[in-house]
């Protein structure tokens, strides 16, 4: 294998992993008969919106943990009571989860300011709830899902 594996969203809750040997080698109809002196299309305009806001789904599994970290999902301030069961709850719906803390950063942008790390006992629950969640709208807001070093999260170190 000489490339990284890819993840394709299938549904709300399910993936599919699309192997090296399944991507089509053949370049896209559109450009077989562009002229080689133009510039290439804007690209951009294809690319699903959560995916022009962030790293893609197949940069964020790269380095897989137990530890998933949402961000984006509460601005500074918006911390309440019910946030850290809420959050529980739906994470729940991916595999047992271990423990969940909220970490504020005051000091940092209003989408970066309050980080959710959620640990469950087994990686592939987290695997699956990083897929569903990453791109999702919480409370108007696009959650940025991902993975974080299980050490660091043992040690609290939350602002990394």
């Amino acid at each position: 294998m000489s490339q990284a594996l890819q993840v394709e969203k299938t549904s709300k809750r399910g993936g599919k992993i699309i192997h090296e040997k399944d991507i089509s080698k053949e370049p896209p109809a559109s450009t077989l008969f562009a002229s080689p002196a133009l510039p290439p299309p804007n690209l951009q305009l294809l690319t699903p919106p959560q995916q022009t806001q962030g790293e893609s789904i197949t940069e964020v599994m790269k380095n897989p943990s137990k530890v998933v970290l949402l961000r984006n999902m509460v601005g500074p301030g918006e911390v309440d009571e019910d946030l850290e069961p809420e959050v529980k709850e739906e994470c729940a719906k991916y595999g047992e989860v271990q423990k969940c803390v909220i970490f504020e950063i005051p000091a940092n942008s209003d989408d970066e300011a309050v980080r959710i790390f959620v640990e469950f006992k087994r990686l592939e629950s987290a695997i699956k709830a990083v897929v569903d969640l990453n791109g999702r709208y919480f409370g108007g807001r696009i959650v940025k899902g991902g993975f974080y070093n299980i050490d660091k999260f043992r040690r609290f170190e939350l602002a990394d």
